[in-house]
């Protein structure tokens, strides 16, 4: 059973359609979490920030203030800052600028060493390069192909993309897409096409998993939904409901938990967005069905519960989520670690929760609730060179109410605050 209201609970699933009406409003108190790494600067856009101010920023609540102008050489158009009081009274504020807009569901962002990003939109099927080019209205965007065989429908279509840790030299990139048949992943060279690597990974209308990102082993990591079918997350034979291991030719990873096995953990609903900390410790986000949405740990092996529970259960079975909201404010898709503060771009909540890190990987205090109502419904989440975050938009998705420049990529910096600590 879920504990009273403002504590972490575990409940039973029920089942009700994925961000749909019913599903209940009640609020957590959250757990720990813990950073990944600064990426380098770059010139093109980087942060108004010196490196002692850097490190005291979430210690000492130092404030980043406007960011530089654009690359086209004039002021960003900033719009108030938006800023939300966390649970425990404190608050964080970010400056939002508007970088691409005119997009149709962009659903993962990857950085290429240029600087510039690479984009996938879901429904058409493209692959996108935003800057670092720029002009009078934002970041150039060019459209770079079109992925055959992508079959999309629902919340299935071309999703994640990684680009090779070892770019610079193979020119290789990865995506994760919805064929016909199954879910799949692929290795391209832009302009070329795909080869499969990965494939059967189970298809629906809902649930089809879809991240897809290098770790610090340089491994290939897959996250996928159960597509409707809640046996297939705990069948180890399955790759539904799962987040994979593998390596860049699709091969199950050395040192996975199951032999000749793909599967790095099990028991996962819908997991969309994951990211790793400076000590390597790796997180995923996990749509919840109608109670919670989770924030997991994720470790080799581990069992996060679905679809026997939802939420934390002190179940020795299963791994606890070490965070947990209402599903009503959150349903978050991407995840991005940066400095001392790890993000989640939510859909259904129309928001973007962000939580401070302490070096030990838990979370300091509550979160802080920003954007909320500002853009509509947000998904991709990344950590950009210049230790920004990049967002965008999910507004032309069928479930939201896309305003005339949507879909937008967002550029968010951080000012004043602490990261909401209590």
């Amino acid at each position: 059973m879920s504990g009273p209201p403002g504590t972490i609970g575990r409940v039973l699933r029920h089942p009700l359609p994925l961000d749909g009406p019913g599903r209940a409003a009640r609020r957590a108190t959250l757990g720990r979490v813990s950073a990944r790494p600064p990426y380098p600067r770059i010139h093109r856009l980087r942060v108004a920030l010196a490196a002692s101010c850097a490190a005291l920023l979430l210690t000492a609540g130092c404030s980043f203030g406007e960011p530089e102008p654009d690359p086209a050489g004039e002021p960003p158009n900033l719009p108030t800052p938006s800023a939300s009081a966390s649970p425990g009274g404190a608050g964080q504020q970010a400056v939002a600028t508007v970088l691409a807009k005119g997009l149709r569901v962009p659903w993962a962002i990857a950085f290429l060493p240029d600087g510039g990003a690479l984009v996938t939109e879901r429904d058409n099927g493209r692959i996108l390069q935003v800057g670092p080019e720029s002009g009078p209205d934002g970041l150039t965007v060019r459209p770079l192909q079109t992925i055959p065989d992508v079959a999309a429908a629902g919340e299935g279509g071309l999703l994640g993309i990684a680009v090779s840790p070892d770019y610079a030299r193979d020119q290789t990139v990865f995506v994760y897409y919805t064929t016909e048949r199954d879910n799949r992943v692929a290795r391209l060279r832009l302009g070329g096409q795909p080869t499969p690597i990965l494939t059967g990974i189970p298809k629906a209308n809902v649930h089809n998993g879809g991240g897809l990102g290098f770790g610090p082993d340089k491994q290939l990591y897959v996250s996928t939904g159960d597509a409707g079918q809640r046996p297939l997350s705990q069948d180890v034979k399955s790759l539904g409901g799962k987040i994979l291991r593998v390596t860049p030719d699709g091969k199950p990873a050395a040192g996975n938990p199951y032999p000749n096995s793909p599967v790095w953990s099990l028991g996962h609903r819908n997991v969309q967005g994951f990211a790793w900390d400076a000590a390597k410790r790796m997180y995923a986000v996990e749509f919840g069905q109608n109670t919670w949405d989770e924030i997991n740990q994720i470790t080799k092996g581990g069992n996060y519960g679905w679809p026997e529970v939802e939420g934390q259960a002190g179940d020795k079975r299963f791994t606890d989520p070490i965070a947990q909201w209402a599903t009503s404010d959150a349903s978050c898709s991407g995840l991005a670690a940066t400095d001392r503060l790890l993000a989640t771009g939510c859909l259904r909540g129309k928001r973007l929760w962000v939580m401070e890190l302490t070096d030990t990987g838990t979370l300091l205090g509550q979160p802080s609730e920003l954007l909320t109502n500002r853009y509509g419904r947000l998904r991709a989440v990344a950590a950009a060179p210049d230790g920004s975050l990049w967002v965008s938009t999910s507004n032309h998705d069928g479930r939201g109410d896309p305003a005339g420049d949507d879909d937008r990529l967002l550029r968010v910096v951080f000012a004043g605050g602490d990261g909401g600590r209590s």
